[in-house]
Formats: C-alpha cells, sequence, structure tokens
C-alpha cells in the first residue's frame, strides 16, 4: 500500500532549490560540529594510543551489572548520557526540522522512493553514513523523513544506518580492538541496513499513521517561515518524552544489563540477554566498545560481544518511543525484530573469524 499524498504549498524551482541549498549547508555546518570534528580528533588520538579512553555510559553513571533500579542512577545515567549526545541531539532536531520545511518532499520521495525495497534502504543507508549519529539522536531525522513521506525501506535504512554503519565507529574498531569486531559489524550492519530494512517494509507495509499525516497536513507552508514552529514544536514532545525514558532505562541498568561476572556461564543464554536487553539500552555513539572490551576482558566469549556490538547500538528504548508516532507500531516492531535476528546471526559470525 502506497504512502498517501501529503499536501504542501507549491514553491517555484529557485525558491526550492535556495531552501533547499539552505538546508543542505546547516546539515554540513551542524555535523562538521557535532560529528566531523569531534571523531576526527578521537581518531587521531587513538592512532597514537591504540587503547580507547573513558568509560562507558553505565560505569560513568555508577551502575553496576545486575544492580536493583535506582532513582538517583537513573538521575545519573540521564546525565551522564545527556552530555555525551547533547550535541548531535541538536543537530538532529535541527536538521530534522530543515527535512519537513525547507527541502521539497517530491525530492526526498524522488530520492528516496525505488524500483524495490532493497534499491530504497540501499539509498537511506548511503544517505546515513555521513550523519554518524547514535540512534537516539537519528530518530528526530528519520521521523521527518517519514512525515516528508519517504518510503519505510529508506526511512528505516537512515535510522539504522547511523548507528551500524557509522565510519567513525568502524575505525575506532580497527583501532583499538581485533578486526573481527570491525568486520562482523560492517558484514552484518549492511545485511540488517539493507536487507533488514527492506523486509522490515515488505513485512509492515507502506501505510503512514494518521496523526502523522495529521500532522503534515496541518502545516500549509513551508520555507523559513516555518522552521521555527516545527522545531519548537518538534522539540515540545521528542525531547520531554527521550529524557523520560532515557531516565527510566538509567533508573533500571542494573536489570537491563545483567552480564555481571557471574553470567560468564549462561552460555545461549548470555547470548539471548544480550539481544534482547541490549536493544533496550542506550548508549551514545562508540558507546558500545567499552561494553564489548569490559565483556572480553571478564572473559565473556565472542558470541556476547558479537551479538553486543549489533545490539547496543542498532536501536534502544528511547529511540524506538520517539520514532514510533511517525513510523507506526507495526514498522517498529519488525524493526526490532529483525535487529534482534541480525545481532544473533552477529553472534554466530563472530566466534568464526
Amino acid at each position: 500500500m502506497t504512502s498517501p499524498a501529503l499536501p504542501g504549498r507549491r514553491r517555484t524551482p529557485s525558491s526550492a532549490a535556495a531552501f533547499a541549498v539552505c538546508a543542505l549547508l546547516l546539515t554540513v555546518g551542524l555535523l562538521l560540529w557535532s560529528k566531523w570534528l569531534p571523531y576526527t580528533a578521537k581518531v587521531d588520538q587513538l592512532s597514537g594510543t591504540r587503547a580507547w579512553s573513558g568509560t562507558s555510559v553505565l560505569s560513568g553513571a555508577g551502575i553496576e551489572a545486575g544492580s536493583g533500579p535506582s532513582l538517583a542512577a537513573g538521575w545519573e545515567f540521564t546525565k551522564v548520557y545527556a552530555l555525551a549526545v547533547w550535541k548531535a541531539l541538536v543537530a538532529g532536531l535541527l536538521i530534522a526540522a530543515a527535512v519537513q520545511t525547507l527541502v521539497p518532499r517530491r525530492w526526498l520521495t524522488a530520492v528516496l522512493r525505488r524500483r524495490s525495497g532493497p534499491s530504497s534502504a540501499l539509498v537511506g543507508g548511503l544517505l546515513s553514513t555521513p550523519s554518524m549519529m547514535c540512534t537516539c539522536c537519528t530518530a528526530p531525522v528519520a521521523t521527518a523523513l517519514r512525515r516528508s513521506g519517504a518510503p519505510t525501506a529508506g526511512v528505516v535504512a537512515y535510522w539504522l544506518g547511523n548507528p551500524l554503519l557509522n565510519p567513525a565507529v568502524l575505525v575506532f574498531l580497527v583501532l583499538v580492538a581485533p578486526w573481527q569486531w570491525a568486520a562482523t559489524r560492517l558484514v552484518v550492519g549492511l545485511l540488517l541496513v539493507v536487507g533488514g530494512s527492506a523486509l522490515v517494509a515488505r513485512l509492515a507495509g507502506e501505510r503512514v499513521p494518521a496523526a502523522a499525516v495529521e500532522e503534515v497536513a496541518g502545516q500549509h507552508e513551508g520555507g523559513p517561515r516555518r522552521f521555527l514552529p516545527v522545531l519548537a514544536r518538534m522539540s515540545a514532545y521528542l525531547v520531554p518524552e527521550y529524557l523520560v525514558v532515557v531516565f527510566t532505562v538509567g533508573t533500571f541498568a542494573g536489570w537491563l544489563f545483567p552480564l555481571g561476572e557471574s553470567a560468564r556461564s549462561w552460555g545461549v543464554l548470555g547470548v539471548l540477554v544480550a539481544v534482547g536487553l541490549g536493544a533496550l539500552l542506550v548508549v551514545p555513539t562508540a558507546g558500545e566498545v567499552p561494553l564489548a572490551q569490559g565483556l572480553a576482558a571478564a572473559g565473556f566469549g565472542p558470541a556476547v560481544v558479537g551479538a553486543l556490538l549489533i545490539a547496543l547500538p542498532a536501536v534502544s528504548l528511547p529511540s524506538a518511543v520517539m520514532v514510533v508516532g511517525a513510523l507506526g507500531r507495526r514498522v517498529v516492531g519488525w524493526t526490532l525484530l529483525v535487529v534482534g535476528a541480525g545481532s544473533l546471526l552477529s553472534a554466530a559470525v563472530l566466534p568464526l573469524l
């Protein structure tokens, strides 16, 4: 079932091109500030040390594996996570507002809507690689793309491709971890972003949630005059629910990540726990690296590490909550299941390398 046509005021070709150029320049500037320059510095540092600096977001918040719920832990986790991602979140919200107001919808659909699901997913995955955002910070952009009429396969691929195909994280893994980690992440990530996104689109269909259609229908005109209202509205509902869910995850993080020393003997159960709960826990960009290294140093096998290399960055409970209004429960549900299957594949592949 194809997406319904989404209304919008016609623009002259010259104004449409001017608005699109503004959106492009804004996006490049934001990514340069929030991602490209910091990651270039990080690569330079890791090239010299060959060792990851800093702790995981769980350790930074003082959360131990298997610990009970704690409001204080939830608050500390929220602060640590917010400090790690605030630049990317600001960039994601601004880029999302630009997508909805400055880029003509017909241009977006022309780029992302291809003859087949895998082709749309491939384009979405390619577009995601320069962004290099974590799953939560890319959620506003994925929401904006869907509300602008982009197809399911392309939007899901963009959402998953940001964390899974992040070129900076792949370089980080090459510099500080065994080469098998980067190879597994790249191969399974490509399969998930292209094949998995196309599968999600086939299983879930192309229906746009009614709320998303109504919101776009309420935007009677695009252009710079709509930019600030759209940004304010998007921030007003996305940021509070994002912080509430992150706080909730932090409060129960000990239960959501119970892989302490006693879990080394869990075998297959440990892999299943890593897949299921790893997909709910939220980590910043490259946050899976210190967690995976810590578990490997503690004696966990490569199957658990392989599962976490996919499950931790690909999706999270906060990101799922943020996109469900635009993508719909069917798309989000199938995406979680497909990511789980990809994590199990990663858990099977890494021990073989």
